[in-house]
């Protein structure tokens, strides 16, 4: 609860900072914080005993996976964005994990989750249908 309220807290500055700027390439800045927003909460919501869980595709096996800091990029898809996280596992440390939204009237939805898989994502951005919004 603590981290939702840091990035509330955070958003809510950015929202009062972006009247004094402009932001270009389809994304305002409170755009961008609801996004950040629909992230934490989405991930808040997903915790059991303090870790998301994952079942790693290879082994089977549930990882224990504890948030630690969101990334500010986020990468625009067409009407799609993607935010990015870390997180932290007890055996290989750092964590990738990267959240599709989508937008659904004025709120941003979360549909869906790759965990430590950036192949799709690397290909979006190679192939140009993945760009920073900036």
């Amino acid at each position: 609860m603590t981290v939702l309220k840091n990035i509330f807290g955070a958003a809510i500055l950015i929202v009062s900072f972006s009247n004094l700027l402009g932001v270009a390439h389809g994304a305002t800045i409170s755009e961008k914080a609801a996004m950040q927003a629909a992230m934490q909460q989405f991930i808040d919501r997903s915790l059991v005993k303090g870790a998301y869980l994952q079942i790693d595709m290879k082994d089977g096996k549930v990882r224990h996976l504890y948030p630690n800091k969101a990334h500010p990029m986020i990468l625009g898809m067409g009407e799609y964005f993607v935010l990015c996280s870390d997180f932290r596992d007890a055996s290989s440390g750092s964590v990738n994990v990267d959240f599709y939204l989508a937008r659904e009237n004025d709120l941003f939805v979360v549909f869906h989750v790759a965990v430590d898989d950036r192949v799709m994502l690397q290909r979006q951005i190679s192939e140009g249908r993945a760009q920073r919004v900036d």
